[in-house]
């Protein structure tokens, strides 16, 4: 059984390892605040915001020989920290939940049973007849509405995150905002209250 030392590998390996390695310290850092902000949204927990940050980071920096240079390095970013937090999810709801029975309140059972990373994703929204419009939503529509519209990615950006295509992004935000304006019809003679401005 032999060993490969760093000797041993040839020196074009070495020059492209170190290339890539160069070019991911010059172009990433730029974009771990915005990618911290948007794992403290997925995650509401600064800590865990911090994990996930990390684990896109050592995922983009094992993968970066993938990336094309030229294309879209935030919203290929954002894909991988996107996926990362839902699969760190999905983990989590196979995991049998963990409490002490002083802890546990009908609220947080009802999350536990019926959440997904979507739909926890969208709680922050703080309105609770907007989140159970978006929740009503058909599947797909809540995520692109999501990034393409709350929180401001384009089209282009949306797809390339979700890994869907541009058109199905089109689409679903269309479709998406006729379904909410039909949701929130009834807010419009009043007033006081109207229906979220992104939904127009």
């Amino acid at each position: 059984m032999t060993t490969t030392t760093l000797t041993s590998l040839p020196c074009a390996t070495l020059a492209v390892d170190a290339d890539l390695a160069a070019r991911f310290a010059r172009d990433v850092p730029p974009f771990k605040g915005a990618l911290l902000r948007g794992a403290r949204r997925l995650t509401k927990s600064e800590a865990d915001a911090e994990d996930l940050l990390q684990d896109t980071l050592l995922r983009a920096y094992s993968g970066f020989h993938t990336f094309q240079e030229g294309s879209n390095l935030q919203a290929w970013l954002f894909k991988i920290l996107y996926n990362k937090w839902v699969s760190g999810y999905r983990a989590r709801q196979c995991r049998p939940v963990e409490a002490t029975i002083d802890a546990i309140n009908e609220r947080e059972l009802a999350r536990t049973a019926t959440g997904s990373a979507e739909a926890e994703a969208l709680e922050e929204l703080g309105d609770t007849e907007v989140a159970s419009a978006l929740a009503a939503l058909p599947e797909g529509f809540a995520e692109v509405l999501y990034y393409a519209v709350i929180q401001g990615y384009t089209y282009v950006e949306t797809a390339e995150i979700l890994d869907i295509p541009l058109g199905t992004v089109m689409s679903r935000v269309s479709r998406g905002k006729q379904r909410l304006r039909l949701a929130f019809a009834h807010r419009a003679p009043r007033n006081d209250v109207t229906a979220p401005r992104w939904i127009a």
